[in-house]
């Protein structure tokens, strides 16, 4: 029998239907509820597969089953057990909640302070534990843009909510998502701001390292940030339009207790499909044209017989 080449995802990558599947697995949230000795288990059949290429009686199925409990839960340059609320399958869970509490909780300062704050916190989380094991966050890195991203959100919530007072409510109902859009702006580029200063490595198709770009570490920050407000987008947009229908019907004033329950319900619903769904819309495996790269790694590229005409980079999650 073939190998099986483990350490590449089972579904073709070049398909937006091959990635969404990727990730549909990789944040599915009963990955949660995998006990330590199960990790474990999946961690030891994964490492023994690595070194002796043997089902050892498992079947295929099984081999990948434990593949993507493993990468559930293990850092994949350090193989370190993650902190659980910063694993990808914890992403929805904790985004349902944090994000119907911020669209719920709008209207005072303190609430936003809060609540703002909370979904920053988170995020920084998520960056420490899926930093890069080969070029690792500093904690300088990591409180700037934590500091920053706070007070972008926070300056962009309060300063729309008091603008948009003497708006129509669905408008002041939209203002977290501006926040979290602003935030993951600056959040993103911050944390990575080592990629755009040195560069980000570039290789051919069959992995042969080309050199380093921050061209191509930029493109692949901007389809981050892209994605990532992609991913917030139908649960910040959808549960207000639906919230403000209910207002006007009066049924918030009849039942003033279903407003967090309805929408962080509906976000956890939406945000199930939106996360897998928009990490997969870009390949993880990037691609650029030599063209588009620096001047001097150009000509580096182009003293090789074999000079690509397309490089590829890790775009980053």
């Amino acid at each position: 029998m073939e190998r099986i080449k483990i350490d590449e995802p089972r579904w073709d990558q070049s398909t937006y239907q091959g990635r969404a599947n990727h990730f549909f697995t990789t944040t599915n949230p009963l990955n949660l509820l995998c006990s330590d000795k199960e990790l474990d288990k999946a961690k030891e059949i994964v490492v023994k597969y690595r070194k002796d290429g043997q089902l050892n009686g498992l079947t295929i199925g099984d081999l990948w089953k434990a593949k993507h409990v493993y990468d559930s839960a293990f850092h994949p340059d350090t193989g370190e057990k993650m902190l659980i609320i910063g694993r990808m399958s914890a992403q929805v869970p904790c985004n349902m909640f944090i994000t119907g509490c911020m669209m719920t909780f709008y209207r005072t300062t303190p609430a936003v302070v809060f609540w703002q704050w909370i979904n920053q916190s988170f995020n920084a989380i998520v960056n420490y534990t899926n930093r890069s094991g080969n070029s690792p966050i500093t904690n300088q890195q990591l409180g700037t843009s934590y500091a920053l991203a706070t007070s972008g959100a926070l300056v962009t919530a309060l300063g729309l909510n008091s603008l948009t007072k003497s708006m129509s409510p669905i408008i002041g109902r939209l203002v977290p998502f501006a926040a979290v859009a602003a935030a993951n702006c600056v959040n993103i580029p911050l944390m990575r701001m080592h990629e755009i200063q040195k560069g980000i490595t570039v290789s051919d198709e069959h992995g042969n390292v080309l050199g380093e770009s921050s061209i191509a570490a930029k493109w692949g920050i901007t389809q981050v940030v892209l994605s990532r407000i992609g991913m917030a987008s139908p649960g910040m947009v959808l549960p207000p339009l639906l919230m403000n229908y209910l207002d006007r019907k009066g049924f918030l004033k009849r039942f003033p207790w279903s407003a967090a329950p309805i929408q962080v319900t509906l976000c956890g619903v939406l945000l199930t499909f939106a996360t897998p769904m928009c990490c997969a819309l870009f390949p993880q495996k990037a691609s650029i044209s030599v063209d588009s790269l620096e001047p001097e790694l150009q000509a580096k590229i182009r003293q090789s017989p074999t000079a690509p005409s397309v490089v590829y980079y890790n775009k980053g999650l």
